[in-house]
This record gives structure tokens, sequence and C-alpha cells, in this order.
């Protein structure tokens, strides 16, 4: 960055959402210049330390005019599992590593026609398939509010970005939770939509695609509603009728279903525990009428052993589409061992197991809308235990470990995946030790609104916009 051009203290922005960054470009205070500036300022002090930013052009960024949408100017990532026109397309893996995407898509055109300037790619899990983002392609990803600790998966480098004030705003998708759980572990707001409320972000579809919808880690739920509104589907034939802009708290009183224990039986840490029991009574001190039900009664292992398998469907095809366009088949050492086991283990159980996977996925969304149907909301915790140091759910564990140790944590997210509704991980508490836990929030598919609605609420009753995180620009006043 040419210094000479920067006359203003800008560090104040580290502290700003994109709403509000936006509205000071929009009134003539700064310039969408002076935005990249603080933004080149920002990366250059703390990303050699998160690591959450693979792909980075910030050159192209300043040839960029800004669209006149609701985001003009505000800079963005994109999760490296989605395509953005010029910039790199790894997914996190070797295999990939040269792949630049050509075309936009109607996602890309939707950020572009909201003024987002995309400066590059945040970092994910290798085919985001773990919930730990520390690649063999692109190393480790650091929390920023515990260097030891996992910015968590698949959106790890999303979340990270956002938490230490890299960018106000990043684009996350979540397959089984991986927007819900990095946002938890990094004390943001995290919004999973419903299926089919988005506009198509990558091209092709897939069992596993099937299961991924498009939102953003955001440090305002009015952030996040915007995003929403953005690149929420409006054809005739979209999944769900169009919500619009989310603009405040609903008047309307929920009933909210709330339980602790994950789908397999287990009681949630102490920790976790203790953050559940306040969201439950913040809810009813709002006046909710909240009720602590019993989970839904699912086959959790045969979810679990679905949801891999559709998983390595996924790698599996991934491996052939390279072998054809190359002319040589993929190679372990361009996989990494969790990867590549998935892969194998698809491919071991023959062509009856994707069909088997798919009704195993239509019993348990019978089941599930049926358990809570009386409820326009239901409550749990995001994750069974605290943020987990780096290295536990590394790629290169054995895979029945990582299964394991996968299945321990991550017990209330991935129904709502295959049930198609939309859900939110909420900053409501820290532990003592300062590590964020998320609050999770769902409801039936098509009811974003509701959840939107009352995320604002518990913003306003409980706000989190001045906590930062120890490595964050807004406390380094960078």
């Amino acid at each position: 960055m040419d210094t000479t051009t920067r006359t203003k203290d800008l560090s104040f922005l580290a502290r700003l959402d994109a709403t509000a960054q936006a509205d000071l470009v929009a009134r003539g205070e700064l310039t969408c210049a002076e935005l990249l500036d603080a933004v080149e300022a920002r990366i250059a002090a703390l990303e050699p330390l998160i690591r959450a930013i693979p792909t980075l052009d910030l050159a192209r960024a300043r040839r960029v005019e800004p669209a006149d949408g609701p985001f003009r100017g505000v800079p963005f990532l994109v999760k490296d599992v989605t395509p953005y026109p010029g910039l790199r397309w790894a997914l996190g893996t070797r295999l990939l590593r040269a792949n630049t995407a050509a075309p936009p898509t109607p996602f890309s055109a939707r950020l572009d026609a909201a003024g987002l300037v995309t400066i590059g790619k945040s970092a994910t899990s290798e085919l985001g398939l773990l919930g730990s983002t520390e690649t063999l392609a692109e190393g480790v990803t650091h929390n920023p509010w515990d260097l030891s600790r996992s910015a968590a998966g698949s959106s790890g480098g999303a979340a990270a970005a956002v938490a230490a004030g890299l960018v106000p705003l990043a684009h996350a998708n979540d397959g089984g939770g991986s927007t819900r759980i990095p946002a938890s572990v990094c004390g943001l707001f995290g919004f999973k939509p419903s299926r089919g409320r988005t506009v198509a972000a990558s091209p092709g579809s897939s069992d596993f695609g099937d299961l991924v919808s498009d939102g953003c880690v955001s440090r305002s739920v009015r952030d996040a509603a915007r995003f929403l509104s953005v690149v929420e589907a409006r054809e005739a034939n979209a999944a769900h009728p169009p919500v619009g802009f989310v603009a405040g708290p609903s008047k309307r009183r929920l009933r909210i279903g709330a339980w602790a224990r994950t789908l397999d039986g287990r009681e949630p840490d102490a920790e976790v525990r203790r953050a559940h029991d306040r969201a439950v009574a913040l809810a009813a001190e709002l006046g909710h009428h909240v009720e602590e039900v019993a989970a839904p009664a699912l086959d959790a292992a045969a979810l679990g052993d679905a949801f891999f398998l559709v998983a390595g469907a996924a790698v599996a095809g991934a491996a052939q589409m390279v072998a054809q366009m190359r002319g040589a088949p993929a190679r372990p050492d361009e996989l990494e061992p969790f990867s590549w086991a998935l892969a194998e283990r698809f491919l071991a159980r023959g062509p009856g197991a994707l069909a088997a996977a798919r009704e195993v996925f239509a019993q348990a969304t019978r089941a599930h809308l049926a358990a809570t149907a009386a409820y326009d909301v239901t409550l749990t915790p995001v994750l069974a235990t605290p943020p987990w140091h780096l290295g536990h759910l590394s790629p290169i564990v054995p895979a029945d470990e990582l299964l394991r140790r996968t299945a321990e944590a991550v017990g209330y997210t991935p129904i709502h995946n295959i049930a198609g509704c939309p859900a939110m991980s909420v900053p409501l508490h820290w532990s003592p030790e300062g590590l964020p836990m998320g609050a999770h929030f769902a409801a039936a598919p098509g009811a974003d609104a509701a959840l939107l609605a009352l995320a604002y609420e518990l913003e306003e009753a409980r706000p989190w916009a001045d906590r930062h995180a120890p490595f964050s620009c807004a406390t380094l006043g960078v």
C-alpha cells in the first residue's frame, strides 16, 4: 500500500460491521479506496498469524468499481469451496491447487451487484469435509480467541477473518454445521438459510452438495439479514417465497422446544450445558414459551454413516473429474488421508449405497419434522464440547478416530441440513476461559424470517458487538 494516499486513521473500521462501513461510503465520509487501504493494513498486521486467507488479490480489487448496492465498497471474502471469477478455486486441496474459476455464477453476480468487493478467498478444510480448517494444502487457521484452538470448519477461514476484524463480513456455507460451528467457536453470528433459499453458488449437483446452504458469518444480525436478501432466489419457481430484508425483531412470541442431549443421547460438556441453560432462561425472559423436551428419536449412527458416505461420493466424484480432465488418476498424495479414506469406503459399498443413504435421510427428515412440528423454533447447543485444540480434528488423524471425535462434538447441527431447515448460531455465552459458545436455534423449512427476527431480539437483549477477540484488529488498534 502507498501510505502517502492514506491520510486518515482508519483503525476504527475494525469495530464496524459491513452495514456501518457501507453507510460511511454512501454518505461520502469514506471512499471505497479507503476501505481497501484499511483492509490491506489489517491483513498485513494479523493474517500472517491467523492464516485465514489463502488467496488474496487486492490489486484486482482496486480495479473494481463497486456497484451501487447495499454493501458498496465493503471488502469481502468468498469461501474457497465456491468459485469466484478470476480467483483460485482450490477447495482446500492439493488436487486442485492450480485451478482458477472463470465465468461468473448467479451467486457471484449477486455479490457484485450488492457492491461487495471480493478481495480473495477464505480458507476451508479440504473439500469442506472436516470440522477444522487445517489442511495439507494451505496449513493451519488459528482461532483469534485462542491461537491454540481451531477456528473449526469447514468455514474456519471465514470465521477467523471476521473474528480477527480483517473483514466485517464473509461468505460461508454449511453442509452439516460448517457455518454455525465456526461462528460458535469464533464468537460470531452464523446463519444457515433453508435449502433452496439462495441462488446457486457452485456449478453442478451431488447428494453432498444438496445438503449445503450458502450464507455468511458476521458480527451483526443486520449484516446477515441484508446478505440473505442479496443472495436469496427470487424466481417464480424458487423453493421458498423471498423474505427480502428482515429489518428487526417481531412482536410475535414463539413456542420454543429446547433440549441439550445430542441426537445419540449424550449429555454435553458442563460448560456447554451452562451456556444452553442461560439461552433457555433468556428466551423465557423475553416472553417466549420455552419447553424442555427430548431430542427427536433419530438413529444417529445410521445418519452419521449416510452423511459420510455421501461425502465420500463427492470426493470420489471430484477425483474422477480431475482424472478425466488431465488423463491421469488422482494420487493418494494429492488428497488428505481422511478424504482418500472416505472415497475408498464409498467405492467399497457398491452401487446401491447412495440410494440407501438417501432413504436414511428421508426417514430422518420425516422423523425430525414430525417431532418438532409443535414448535416454532428449537433450541440446542451448537456443539457438545468446548472449542477444540488444533490437531484434534487434523486430517492426518486416522479416519475411524476422526469420525469418532466428530460424532462426539457435532451432535446437533447436521439434521438441519438433511431436513432443509434454517438454523443459526447466536453468540450468547463465553466460558470463564474466554472461549465463545453459541446458542443454536432452528426452525421449519422456509421460516428464515422468524429466526432472523428472533436473532435481532437476542442481540438487543445480550449485545455482543463490543466483544472482540484478543488477537483481533479491534483489540490491537490496527
